[in-house]
């Protein structure tokens, strides 16, 4: 069930790796879209847009949890990639009790602050009842949500994609059941598209436990594995705690365009919500190549060799590259007929829907760079230039948020990602190019390469 991505050819090894996370990411978002769909068209554009307004808060107190849980496969997936199996488990064990703790905070905290943020936020007042009834029971699901990330991730680390995919397949078709199952049968309306989440996420987590337990033998912990020392945290806290930083940094960002755009009214958010679903399929195959390179990264830097990660770091900002210029003219073609499937014979919220397409198509190709580049250098365990990005990325979003929303009301919101990508994927790249620099130095001079 594990692969060794220090050996063959690097092109092919990131794309057989990253198939199965844009195929579970696409069946992710199709449920995600389902909730969407469902909502849209039996609740109304009022309750889609009381689900769509608390997408940026949901991202921040999410996207922390991810990023963490992700942050501490890293040195797990390092090991692996050293053939040190006794340091596998431990950080295994040390990932089970960090990400418990952080699910446990962030759930206490993110229930008893909802409805205070969703003020904070100017959500509208025809909608906010219905976005509190929505994102309060996601937030209170988080350990549910911990579970499966925390050991999806650690099957990804060990170099197994192909059965976290599976287990997210099911979960999915499961999510979508118990949508209309909710929403169409029990008449729970947008609770019931929060129930049906935590539940497949419970699901999907649950699954992975025997899959561990007769499958991947590296991760199965002995008892002399529990007793863990600070040091052995630390490394991990190191890693993980910058990575969920990050991504709340890119939220507060995101937070701050919620805000302006909720002032623009709820077609507006309405329009948004469409299109950003779309916006987030799209964008799948270029965040699961970045995905697959912490892995591939992670190992060949726990393995030395520093040619393959330069080799695959091009070869994949290639494939990635070409994929978002393909897209990015797709959307200029078809964005509104795309848009008008999550809302229909409405012209003005598929109209604002297709710019939001348009300009944030034409700037995949700098998201793409900075997938790939942020995720690289966090495989090689460098938390400081992703989180100097992140709060580049933070700045560039908020100022959007707060002057172009201003003057140029819904388009200027729209420039609010690419302009964070830009700011973002500049110190990434400069950086990525860096440290192979360095690495390259102390192998030619038969030094073990230092921490990045």
């Amino acid at each position: 069930m594990t692969k060794n991505l220090t050996v063959g050819n690097p092109a092919q090894l990131i794309l057989s790796f990253a198939l199965p996370l844009i195929i579970g990411n696409l069946f992710q978002q199709f449920y995600a879209m389902a909730d969407t769909f469902i909502v849209g068209r039996t609740l109304g554009v009022g309750a889609l847009a009381a689900v769509g307004s608390t997408g940026s808060l949901n991202f921040f107190i999410l996207g922390f949890i991810m990023g963490f849980t992700q942050g501490t496969s890293i040195i797990t997936s390092q090991r692996f990639g050293a053939g040190d199996e006794a340091g596998v488990r431990r950080s295994f064990a040390a990932s089970i009790i960090l990400d418990i703790l952080a699910a446990l905070v962030m759930m206490i905290i993110s229930v008893a602050l909802t409805r205070p943020l969703l003020e904070l936020l100017r959500t509208p007042a025809d909608i906010i009842d219905q976005a509190y009834s929505y994102i309060v029971y996601i937030f209170a699901g988080i350990p549910a949500i911990v579970l499966f990330n925390m050991l999806s991730n650690v099957m990804r680390a060990v170099g197994d994609s192909h059965t976290p995919l599976v287990i997210l397949v099911a979960a999915c078709l499961i999510n979508i059941a118990l949508d209309f199952l909710f929403i169409l049968v029990f008449k729970r309306g947008v609770q019931g598209a929060a129930y049906a989440t935590v539940i497949a996420q419970l699901i999907a987590g649950l699954l992975c436990i025997p899959v561990i337990l007769k499958k991947i033998p590296i991760l199965h912990i002995r008892r002399e594995d529990w007793k863990l020392d600070r040091a052995e945290f630390w490394v991990h806290i190191r890693v993980a705690l910058p990575m969920g930083f990050q991504m709340s940094l890119i939220a507060i960002g995101a937070l701050v365009v919620q805000f302006a755009l909720n002032g623009l009214g709820t077609l507006a958010v309405a329009a948004f919500t469409a299109a950003s679903k779309i916006d987030q399929i799209a964008t799948l195959p270029m965040s699961s190549f970045g995905a697959a390179m912490t892995t591939y990264v992670a190992q060949n830097y726990g393995a030395r060799k520093i040619d393959r990660i330069r080799k695959g770091l091009f070869q994949c900002l290639a494939i990635s590259g070409s994929f978002s210029i393909v897209i990015g003219v797709l959307f200029f073609l078809f964005g509104h007929n795309l848009a008008a499937i999550f809302v229909e014979g409405d012209t003005t919220v598929t109209g604002l829907a297709h710019t939001y397409l348009m300009i944030n198509g034409s700037c995949y190709i700098i998201l793409a760079i900075l997938f790939v580049c942020r995720q690289s250098l966090q495989g090689l365990g460098n938390s400081l230039v992703p989180t100097v990005a992140g709060i580049m990325e933070l700045v560039m979003r908020m100022l959007a948020g707060i002057f172009l929303a201003q003057y140029f009301g819904f388009t200027g919101v729209c420039w609010a990602s690419p302009l964070a990508w830009l700011g973002a994927a500049a110190p990434l790249f400069a950086a990525v190019l860096s440290n192979l620099k360095k690495l390259n130095r102390e192998a030619l001079a038969g030094r073990r390469p230092g921490a990045c």
